[in-house]
């Protein structure tokens, strides 16, 4: 299947990665032969080099070097804080209107399932804001009705499900999080809306350019699958904000 291409020049490319593809090959999921890092290289005809990583359940922007100095330039600045970020996320609940979650996390097994020998805790924030929320006369759980909203997230860091782990630390798990989130909501929300994956995607990066140093800021909307569950729960398209970024 032919990847959507966001943005292309001499020395890198963005691509919107579908929910359910790895980035590149992993021992957690030794029975998968489909990544996306094959398939781009297959599709442009030459070697690329992914510069960060989205969960196999995330679907959005995804970024890779088309030369190793690009992709050293890039990682570097993925690994210092310096390149912003925005998700946006269906939850459970209906979180304040805004807020920043600073909150440590420990070290998840990498993609090759090791863990680092010193399991400590690395500083993690992510700044949140709810876009919209709807409530719904379904008992779900044990309340007669069930909430849920529609949040844009800026993680400040980027620890390994740092998104994921820290909705569920506030009470506001992400819908389709099989991990981190709630069995019931999550089949609702498959039996209903026909939705069967992570609602988390990544719509917004900015960066500064390898060559010069200019900025360059990446959009993407979500997928259709995302974007129709949106609008099953009667909320306008959230693509466009004036903050971003």
């Amino acid at each position: 299947m032919t990847l959507t291409v966001i943005h292309q020049d001499d020395r890198l490319i963005a691509i919107d990665k579908p929910a359910g593809l790895l980035v590149h090959r992993s021992d957690l999921d030794r029975h998968e032969t489909d990544f996306a890092v094959q398939r781009l290289r297959a599709q442009v005809g030459r070697v690329v080099w992914p510069v960060h990583r989205l969960d196999k359940g995330t679907s959005g922007l995804l970024l890779f070097a088309l030369d190793a100095e690009a992709a050293r330039d890039l990682g570097s600045q993925f690994e210092h804080g310096a390149v912003a970020k925005r998700y946006l996320a269906v939850v459970r609940g209906t979180p304040g209107a805004s807020g920043v979650i600073d909150h440590p996390l420990g070290r998840l097994p990498d993609e090759y399932g090791y863990r680092s020998a010193r399991d400590v805790a690395q500083p993690a924030v992510t700044r949140y804001r709810r876009l919209a929320t709807v409530e719904l006369p379904v008992a779900v759980d044990r309340y007669p009705t069930s909430r849920y909203a529609l949040v844009d997230l800026r993680p400040e860091t980027g620890r390994r499900h740092q998104l994921r782990r820290h909705m569920k630390h506030i009470a506001h798990p992400i819908i389709g999080d099989a991990t981190h989130g709630k069995g019931r909501h999550n089949r609702f929300f498959q039996d209903h809306f026909g939705c069967h994956r992570l609602l988390l995607a990544a719509v917004g990066l900015a960066f500064k350019h390898p060559d010069d140093g200019r900025e360059v800021i990446l959009s993407a909307p979500p997928s259709p699958d995302f974007a129709d569950c949106i609008r099953k729960l009667g909320w306008p398209d959230p693509t466009e904000d004036p903050s971003w970024p």
